[in-house]
């Protein structure tokens, strides 16, 4: 069984016990869908754009606030302990009300692909070059559209 750990850093948008079951949904089926093959251990974090700016200054040395930092942790090794620790996903909430407004959809779907994007990261897929990115988006879109049922 996976574990996912979340928590609420944050006091500027309402975290729901909805948008909790949605993140804890969006980890698991992405898992599913990558036929992840052992039990995971993944940590969320739900905050603000000043911490998640922090950070993003820190481990990337841009300045500024981002949607999802992606830290990965996983060394798979097939012999391994039965759980993997996969790694860690800090969430800006406040950001994700912003593109959603901006993008003309739910805060639920910004939220989904966000996670779903943070846990393919997670799981090695990479945006860098062009043949990366759209084996990357073609994924995320099977997963947010198809499998969380998140569509515009």
């Amino acid at each position: 069984m996976n574990r996912i750990y979340i928590s609420n850093n944050q006091e500027k948008v309402p975290f729901t016990p909805d948008l909790r079951a949605l993140v804890k949904r969006a980890v698991t089926v992405t898992l599913e869908h990558e036929n992840f093959p052992r039990a995971a251990e993944v940590s969320v974090t739900i905050t603000d754009d000043d911490h998640i700016a922090q950070l993003n200054l820190e481990y990337r040395g841009k300045d500024g606030a981002t949607d999802v930092l992606s830290f990965p942790l996983m060394d798979l090794e097939l012999n391994g302990p039965e759980v993997c620790a996969v790694g860690d996903i800090v969430l800006s909430l406040e950001r994700a009300v912003t593109q959603a407004e901006e993008y003309g959809h739910s805060l639920e779907r910004e939220v989904g692909f966000l996670c779903v994007h943070s846990m393919l990261h997670l799981l090695g897929y990479d945006h860098e070059d062009e043949s990366d990115d759209g084996e990357m988006r073609c994924r995320e879109k099977e997963i947010v559209d198809e499998r969380l049922e998140l569509t515009i």
